[in-house]
């Protein structure tokens, strides 16, 4: 375990700690964790994430598998809270090498929830998937949708929601669970964004196919049952997922216990119309090519979010594909992360 930044923690201070922090999701809610008075506490092992994004707290840079080095930031910030983002999140990895998801995803999970409940922090906000739902064309999909993931991605997320249910009847953990899809766009003031080395997701690629540092975009897949052959998502900015979670972290500082909500906006966009969005957004054309389809790909995942807009007053302000693609195209022109 090596701190990074910052030293020993004042007992007052509201710490929360933020594993996955320096990734993509992660570095924005420390951003807004800042901004809304506390003190993100980063723990990532820096296989997927940028010690550059961590801006906005202390960084430990560990890996949920060392029980130690996890100890050992519980007793040094004493966070009051965690929010839960580390993961391996591919697909198509995930399908070819299901072990190392169930390591990772599932038994650093586990870890890292009997520290919570050593160090005596039972708060947890957690960032699961609606690839626990599996494909389920034709439906927007909601809280009690019955659960049939693809693969061992969407599977070791469902098992860890069952971890967090199990150790709520023995220790009295309370965890808010956030479903949801495709994530896009960027921090609106281009501080932080999506980077990752090599880039798989669509929004981003796509870019980089506009900019020229890309060859070509592959879609992968156009004879999928939709409307133009291509796979259909939901698509949600960067902020307001986080604004959600920031909301379920005061839901349960307030007492209100465990829940489960799913975040979308309702309305699904096929790979095609995001091209052409992009296309109109940036001015730009998207060279591309398609290939064949990937193993444990759903045709159609689209999420409702009702009963986060009615329990939290959750709205997706940002998330429409406009909104994404220029903040996404913001961030792409800084150059990125280096380190």
């Amino acid at each position: 375990m090596t701190p990074l930044e910052g030293g020993g923690a004042d007992p007052d201070d509201t710490h929360v700690l933020v594993t996955g922090g320096a990734g993509y999701i992660g570095s924005h809610a420390c951003k807004q964790l800042a901004r809304a008075g506390y003190v993100p506490v980063t723990f990532d092992n820096l296989s997927t994430g940028w010690a550059s994004a961590v801006k906005f707290g202390p960084m430990v840079q560990g890996d949920l598998l060392d029980r130690a080095a996890l100890d050992a930031v519980f007793a040094q910030y004493k966070p009051v809270a965690v929010m839960h983002f580390a993961a391996l999140s591919q697909v198509g990895e995930a399908t070819y090498d299901p072990g190392r998801y169930w390591r990772n995803n599932l038994g650093g999970s586990l870890n890292l929830v009997e520290a919570m409940v050593a160090a005596e922090c039972l708060h947890m906000v957690f960032s699961s998937t609606c690839a626990t739902y599996g494909d389920q064309d034709g439906v927007v999909l909601d809280e009690d949708t019955p659960q049939r993931p693809l693969n061992a991605y969407g599977a070791s997320k469902l098992a860890v929601e069952g971890v967090l249910r199990d150790f709520e009847v023995s220790h009295g953990l309370k965890s808010v669970i956030f479903r949801y899809f495709n994530v896009a766009g960027a921090d609106p003031d281009a501080e932080i964004g999506e980077w990752h080395q090599p880039e798989t997701h669509l929004i981003p690629v796509m870019i980089e196919a506009a900019a020229g540092t890309r060859p070509a975009l592959t879609i992968h897949g156009d004879d999928y049952p939709t409307h133009d052959g291509t796979c259909i998502r939901d698509y949600v900015h960067v902020m307001d997922l986080i604004d959600a979670h920031l909301r379920g972290l005061e839901w349960l500082r307030a007492g209100r216990g465990s829940h489960v909500f799913n975040l979308g906006t309702g309305t699904g966009f096929s790979v095609a119309e995001v091209i052409r969005n992009c296309v109109a957004s940036i001015g730009r054309d998207v060279p591309r090519n398609f290939g064949p389809r990937r193993p444990g790909d759903a045709a159609a995942l689209v999420s409702g979010s009702q009963r986060a807009s009615e329990a939290l007053g959750w709205v997706a302000q940002r998330s429409t594909l406009d909104q994404m693609i220029a903040d996404a195209w913001r961030w792409y022109k800084t150059g990125g992360y280096s380190g």
